[in-house]
C-alpha cells in the first residue's frame, strides 16, 4: 500500500472513530435525558393524582376522573394505582392489584421510588393525607421517546456514512498534496545518473522532513560526485602527466639499446631516466595529495613558493619538452613573489591552464604576466585562440565539460576543473577576463606571504 493510501486510511479511521465516539455520546446522553424527562413527567403524574383524588374531598370520584381525562394527556399504556394502608387499590375505580405488596412496601419505606420495568418506566411516591397514608404508583411506556431515538439513530448512521466518505476523499486529497514534494523528489532522483552527477534535487525554504531528506540527499550526492570526480581526475591527470616522462624514458632506453655506446652515454641516459623517474614520483605524490585533500583526509603540505622561479621553470619545461613558446613577463616590486602552496600541485594547475591555451590556439605563442597587487599576486595567461563565448565561461570550470572534441582536439574536460580545484586549496581564485577581440586571458590570483615571517 502506498504511503498516501496509508495516510488517508489512518486519518479516516481516526477521524471516523472520533466521530463515532461523539455520536455515541450524543445518542446516549439524549437517551438518558429523555428517560429522566419521562421520569419527571411520571412524578408530576403522581403528584397531580394525589391532588385530584386525595385532597379534592368535596368533589365526587366520577367528577375527578372526568377532569383528569379532560385536562391530562393520557400516556402510552398508562397505569395508575392508589394503595391505602392495607395495600388495597382505591379511589380511581380500578381495584385490581397491579403491583406486588413488596413494591408497595418498598415505596412506603423509601418515600419515593423510580425504576425501569422492561420498556415501561415506573414512579411511586408515599403520600400522607388526612384520610390516611397512601402509595401512588404510575407506570407508562415512553413510546414517543423510543420513536425519537430511532429517528435520531437513523440520522446519525446516515451522517456517519456521509462524513466517513467525505473524510476518506478529503484525506486522500490532503495526503496527495502533502506528498507532492516527495513525488517530485523521487522524479528528480530518477533522473540522476552517472552522466549527470552534478545534478541536485530542488530544496525549498520549508523546514519539513521532505526538505531535510532533499538536503541530505544533495549532501550525499556532493560526496559521491567528489568521489566520482576524484576517480576520473586521478586517471585523467595520471595519464596526462605521466605520459610524457614515460615516453621519454622508453625512447631513451630504446636508443641506448640500439647499439653499444660509451660508458658516459649510458651514465647520461640513466641520469636522465632517474630525473624523469623522480619527476614521475613528484607527480604521483602531488596527485595522491590532491586526492587526499578532496577526501578531506589530510591537509596539503604547503610551503613558501616563489612564483617567479616557478614560472621560469614551467616556461623552460614547455620549451624543452614540447618545443612550445611560453613567454613569462614580470611586473613585481620585490625580488621574490612568495606564496604558500604545494609546488607540484601548483605546477599541475598552471600546466593545465597553459595546455588549454596552447590547445585552442593551435600551438601559437602563449604569454604569462606576473603582477604584484599588494596583498596578492596575479598571473595573466593569454593565448591567441578563438576565445570563450560568454555563455560557456560559467561552464568551463565544471568537471568533464569540454568543447575540445567538437573542435577536433583531444580532451576530457578535467584540466580547468583540476586547476580551479588546486587554486581553491591555496585560497586563490581563477577567472576569465573580459575579452577584447580574439584570444582569451585567464587571471589566477594567489595570496602573498610576508618574507619576514618566513625568515622568523
Amino acid at each position: 500500500m502506498k504511503i498516501k493510501d496509508r495516510i488517508a486510511l489512518y486519518f479516516t479511521l481516526i477521524s471516523t472513530a472520533m466521530l463515532l465516539a461523539v455520536l455515541c455520546v450524543i445518542y446516549f446522553t439524549f437517551m438518558r435525558f429523555l428517560k429522566a424527562d419521562f421520569f419527571e413527567r411520571l412524578t408530576d403524574r403522581t403528584m397531580v393524582t394525589a391532588k385530584l383524588y386525595l385532597e379534592a374531598d368535596e368533589i365526587s370520584r366520577d367528577a375527578v376522573s372526568k377532569v383528569r381525562h379532560q385536562y391530562l394527556q393520557k400516556l402510552n399504556s398508562e397505569v395508575i394505582r392508589i394503595y391505602d394502608g392495607k395495600d388495597r387499590a382505591t379511589f380511581i375505580g380500578d381495584s385490581a392489584q397491579y403491583w406486588t405488596k413488596e413494591t408497595i412496601e418498598k415505596v412506603r419505606k423509601l418515600g419515593r421510588l423510580q425504576y425501569t420495568d422492561g420498556e415501561r418506566q415506573v414512579v411511586g411516591i408515599y403520600y400522607r393525607d388526612n384520610q390516611g397514608d397512601f402509595v401512588i404508583l404510575v407506570s407508562a411506556n415512553d413510546q414517543g421517546s423510543h420513536n425519537r431515538l430511532a429517528k435520531l439513530l437513523k440520522i446519525m448512521i446516515v451522517v456517519f456514512v456521509f462524513i466517513s466518505v467525505i473524510l476518506l476523499l478529503l484525506s486522500r486529497w490532503i495526503a496527495e498534496k502533502m506528498l507532492k514534494p516527495l513525488n517530485r523528489f523521487m522524479q528528480e532522483v530518477q533522473q540522476i545518473g552517472s552522466g549527470n552527477m552534478e545534478a541536485r534535487v530542488a530544496v525549498t525554504h520549508n523546514k519539513d522532513e521532505i526538505n531535510l531528506i532533499a538536503q541530505s540527499f544533495n549532501h550525499l550526492m556532493e560526496e559521491l560526485e567528489h568521489a566520482f570526480i576524484l576517480q576520473k581526475t586521478f586517471v585523467a591527470n595520471a595519464s596526462h602527466e605521466l605520459r610524457t616522462p614515460i615516453t621519454r624514458m622508453m625512447m631513451r632506453a630504446e636508443l641506448a639499446l640500439v647499439k653499444e655506446r660509451a660508458t658516459t652515454d649510458y651514465q647520461q641516459a640513466l641520469a636522465e631516466t632517474v630525473e624523469d623517474a623522480e619527476k614521475m614520483d613528484h607527480i604521483i605524490t602531488g596527485l595522491l595529495a590532491l586526492a587526499k585533500m578532496d577526501l578531506e583526509l589530510i591537509n596539503s603540505q604547503l610551503s613558501p613558493i616563489d612564483l617567479d622561479t616557478l614560472l621560469d621553470k614551467i616556461s623552460q619545461d614547455w620549451k624543452n619538452q614540447k618545443q612550445l613558446n611560453f613567454i613569462v613577463q614580470k611586473n613585481i616590486k620585490q625580488k621574490e613573489a612568495l606564496i604558500l602552496a604545494n609546488a607540484v600541485l601548483l605546477q599541475i594547475a598552471l600546466d593545465n591552464v597553459i595546455a588549454n591555451a596552447f590547445k585552442f590556439s593551435q600551438g601559437q605563442e602563449v604569454k604569462a604576466l606576473l603582477s604584484d597587487k599588494g596583498g596578492s599576486f596575479q598571473i595573466y595567461i593569454s593565448d591567441k585562440g578563438p576565445g570563450i563565448p560568454l555563455a560557456q565561461q560559467v561552464e568551463i570550470f565544471k568537471p568533464f565539460y569540454s568543447k575540445a572534441k567538437t573542435m577536433g582536439f583531444e580532451g576530457e574536460g578535467m584540466g580547468l576543473y583540476m586547476a580551479q580545484k588546486i587554486i581553491d586549496l591555496f585560497k586563490g581564485s581563477i577567472e576569465i577576463s573580459q575579452q577584447t577581440g580574439t584570444g582569451c586571458t585567464f587571471i589566477i590570483t594567489l595570496p602573498r606571504i610576508n618574507p619576514v615571517l618566513i625568515s622568523i
